[in-house]
C-alpha cells in the first residue's frame, strides 16, 4: 500500500541543470529498484507541468522506502539533492493516477534491425523514417544510460487521468505502472 512518500528535490545550478540531475537520479533509482527486485515503490513528479520538474517523489510503504533509503542509492549525487523524511501521504489528495512508460513503435533501433536483416528496402527505409518522425511522441521524457551497453535511451512518461480510488498493483523497476495508481498531491 502506498501510504508513505519520500521527496527528492533536485538542486540544479549552471554546471548541473535539472534535466541532467533528474536523468542521473532516475538512472540510479532504476538500478537500485532492479538490484533489489523492488516492485512496491512507485514514482511521481509533483511539479510536472509540461516538463517533469525538479522533484522526484517515491511512493510506497514505510519499510520499503526505508530499505531503499538505506542502500544510499544516490551516492555522490546526494549533494545535489534535498531529501525529505519518509512521511505519511496526506489524508486529502487530488486523486489517484497512473504514471507509466509509453513507447514509440517506430524507432531507429528497430529500423537498424530491419536493415541488418535485409527485411526492408532503401525506399521502405525512407518511408519508415518519415513515418517515425511524423508520429513522434511529445510526452515528457528522461534520457537514461544503460548499465549493460552504456548507450543512452529515452523513457517517455504518460500520466493517467485522475481517479477517485486507488488501484493496487506492482510497479516495474522504473517505479512505473500502467495499472497501479499513486496518490497525487
Amino acid at each position: 500500500m502506498l501510504d508513505y512518500f519520500h521527496d527528492i528535490k533536485l538542486s540544479s545550478d549552471e554546471e548541473c541543470p535539472v534535466y541532467f540531475l533528474r536523468n542521473t537520479a532516475f538512472t540510479k533509482l532504476h538500478k537500485a529498484l532492479y538490484d533489489s527486485k523492488q516492485t512496491s515503490i512507485g514514482i511521481s513528479f509533483p511539479n510536472y507541468k509540461t516538463k517533469l520538474g525538479d522533484v522526484i517523489r517515491l511512493h510506497g510503504d514505510k519499510v520499503s522506502l526505508q530499505a531503499l533509503q538505506q542502500t544510499n542509492w544516490l551516492g555522490g549525487l546526494s549533494g545535489y539533492c534535498e531529501m525529505s523524511d519518509i512521511l505519511p501521504v496526506p489524508e486529502k489528495v487530488e486523486g489517484y493516477r497512473t504514471v507509466s512508460r509509453i513507447q514509440q513503435n517506430l524507432t531507429n533501433a528497430k529500423l537498424k534491425r530491419l536493415i541488418k536483416r535485409n527485411s526492408i528496402s532503401g525506399d521502405e527505409a525512407k518511408k519508415y523514417k518519415a513515418k517515425m518522425l511524423a508520429s513522434g511522441l511529445d510526452n515528457p521524457y528522461m534520457e537514461l544510460q544503460s548499465a549493460s551497453t552504456g548507450e543512452q535511451y529515452r523513457i517517455y512518461i504518460a500520466f493517467g487521468d485522475f481517479q477517485d480510488k486507488s488501484v493496487e498493483g506492482k510497479f516495474n523497476h522504473f517505479g512505473l505502472s500502467k495499472t497501479a495508481t499513486i496518490p497525487w498531491f
